[in-house]
């Protein structure tokens, strides 16, 4: 199992990613989560090849399109964040921070 957890800033909402391989490439998502508008992607989440969304374009992918139908903020990192879990949890990247410093 791969976890991300997910401090996305101002909205304070944070979330922890857990990722389950069941299968050859096949994944189970948890999202543990305060905001409403990402505990609605979990339902999608649920059967999901590694390979597909791994290699999938933003349009393509059944993250973003989950995200383009549920998540209100366009800047959430969280289904970044997935996409990074996904590729953990199968192989296809080592478990690495990821960070954004942002400065005025």
């Amino acid at each position: 199992m791969s976890k991300v957890y997910v401090n996305p800033g101002v909205c304070g909402l944070e979330t922890t990613i857990l990722v389950e391989k069941s299968g050859r490439s096949d994944l189970k998502i948890t999202l543990d989560t305060k905001c409403p508008y990402i505990k609605n992607m979990e339902p999608d989440l649920q059967e999901l090849d590694a390979y597909t969304e791994c290699f999938s374009k933003f349009g393509d992918s059944a993250v973003y399109e989950s995200a383009n139908r549920n998540c209100k903020h366009l800047a959430c990192p969280v289904p970044s964040a997935i996409i990074k879990a996904i590729e953990v949890e199968s192989g296809l990247a080592l478990p690495r921070e990821v960070q954004f410093i942002i400065e005025k």
